[in-house]
């Protein structure tokens, strides 16, 4: 078992919906680079397509788009 800057690194990280406009919050694991993945807005339950793009622990970039 692995520990450390190996291990999963979770940020909570918050945005606007695309479709509803309220800023929503979203745990993203910075341990993976790249990601592409749909979600539900906790608001409006419309699907987003989010993408994250992260290195060494850091958020490089975050989308969330509509579907």
């Amino acid at each position: 078992m692995t520990s450390g800057a190996e291990g999963p690194q979770i940020l909570e990280h918050s945005f606007t919906c695309p479709y509803c406009w309220q800023t929503i919050t979203m745990l993203v694991d910075l341990s993976v680079e790249e990601q592409t993945y749909v979600e539900d807005c906790e608001v409006c339950c419309r699907p987003l397509v989010i993408r994250v793009r992260a290195e060494r622990g850091e958020l490089l970039d975050f989308e969330a788009n509509c579907e």
